[in-house]
């Protein structure tokens, strides 16, 4: 989802809840580069979850509270086997996107999520950079078929989840992260700092990935649009993204 398509009736109620004083945070697959557009268009400030929980932070001020980087010589690896085996490879450090060359990835990366990546060799990433998130972006049989040689190969060192974009139904964006990242990693990271329990936070998800943080929530809520079994660890199921399913939930627990 762009920010564009977020509908009027979400907006208007995260704008009502945040002034009600209660903090909102965004948690998502995207990176920090990409989820802060979303972040700035609901006028949203403060600490937010990115890189399926690999990254906590604040993208307007760049305090990063909380990051499961992935380790050097694995990506050195990853790079390597990419090459060999013809796989496009995206990486993503906190604030930056990173790609070996032009292609049909970067043209959506830049037409649909707004971004323009670094062309560089992946063989002289800088030293600074810390990366945190790599992705397999894949379409066509071959594609997908490399991206799940790619799994099997990085067993054990790297965790694989895909994620959909309606935009592109045709399209998978398998996200690639250090062993141990969850969302649930993440939030349980922002409590803390935020200095309070899992009992005072709702979540609202529609993704397997979001299972854990909407079980471990005060109130998790799963969006119409889920698949059946997180609905059925949720507290409570909303109407769909379609129909502001979002809205729903925040005027029946937190507006009423």
């Amino acid at each position: 989802m762009r920010a564009d398509e977020i509908s009027a009736a979400d907006r208007a109620a995260v704008a009502a809840v945040r002034k009600r004083g209660i903090h909102v945070s965004l948690c998502t697959g995207r990176a920090m580069v990409t989820g802060r557009l979303i972040v700035e268009s609901l006028g949203l400030d403060g600490y937010h979850m990115f890189f399926d929980g690999g990254l906590v932070g604040d993208p307007h001020t760049g305090e990063i509270v909380y990051a499961r980087p992935l380790r050097p010589d694995v990506v050195r690896r990853a790079v390597e086997f990419a090459h060999q085996n013809r796989i496009i490879l995206d990486l993503f450090s906190a604030f930056g996107y990173f790609a070996e060359g032009e292609s049909w990835v970067t043209d959506i990366r830049r037409d649909y999520f707004g971004i323009v990546p670094k062309i560089i060799d992946f063989h002289h990433l800088p030293d600074s950079e810390s990366i945190i998130k790599g992705t397999l972006v894949v379409r066509s049989p071959e594609e997908k078929a490399g991206a799940e040689k790619f799994r099997r190969h990085f067993d054990g060192d790297l965790t694989l989840s895909m994620t959909v974009t309606p935009a592109f139904p045709d399209v998978d964006f398998v996200n690639v992260v250090a062993p141990g990242v969850s969302k649930r990693g993440a939030l349980d990271a922002l409590v803390k700092h935020l200095g309070i329990s899992l009992d005072q936070v709702m979540a609202i998800g529609d993704g397997v990935n979001d299972m854990p943080v909407i079980s471990a929530a005060g109130l998790g809520v799963a969006m119409g649009n889920a698949p059946d079994k997180v609905k059925k660890i949720a507290s409570h199921v909303t109407l769909d993204a379609d129909h502001s399913g979002v809205a729903e939930a925040i005027k029946k627990f937190l507006l009423s």
